[in-house]
């Protein structure tokens, strides 16, 4: 599993991102607080507060530097 911190501080950049990751089998998830959220489900993305980074983990080893490059305008370093 990795984990990369994103930000997805408008509605562009979520429909963008979930598209991006639909495109994978790999499993994502995103961690903001106490809350899990599937990162392939636009509507548990938008109950986040988005305005705060949040934490994406990848599982899975398969595809990780494809993902992570097209995952790059998302990551905050």
């Amino acid at each position: 599993m990795k984990t990369v911190k994103i930000s997805l501080n408008s509605i562009d950049k979520v429909k963008a991102f979930v598209n991006d990751v639909t495109k994978f089998n790999s499993d994502f998830d995103l961690v903001s607080g106490r809350y899990v959220i599937d990162a392939k489900s636009i509507m548990g993305i938008f109950s986040l507060d988005l305005s705060k980074t949040i934490d994406l983990n990848i599982h899975g080893e398969e595809n990780l530097e494809e993902i992570l490059t097209t995952l790059k305008p998302y990551i905050v370093d």
